[in-house]
């Protein structure tokens, strides 16, 4: 199989990662992937594989928000955002109830 793409002009390499992130709508990484790169005539192509996981996008500006309003550190802030799903006005009345 190795000599057919050899002649056909396929090359293919491992790539050593220890993540792999894509960012897109939502952000997905991928922890100790297996990444290979097949080059076909100049063109690269790189297949992925491993487990994904979602990771959630911080929002600098809505944490410095309700900080800002709640006199909050930043962890209390970031956990009342977490526990609000972002929802910014729940999680500034949380921390002030609180």
């Amino acid at each position: 199989m190795a000599g057919l793409m050899k002649k056909m002009g396929i090359k293919t390499e491992t790539i050593e990662a220890k993540e792999v992130i894509i960012r897109g709508d939502k952000t997905l990484v991928i922890k100790n992937p297996q990444v290979t790169v097949v080059d076909m005539q100049g063109q690269k192509t790189y297949q992925v594989m491993g487990t994904a996981e979602e990771q959630k996008e911080e929002n600098k500006e809505d944490l410095e928000l309700v900080m800002e309003q709640t006199r909050a550190t930043e962890d209390e802030a970031r956990v009342a955002l977490d526990e609000a799903e972002g929802d910014i006005a729940v999680a500034i009345l949380k921390l002030k109830k609180g």
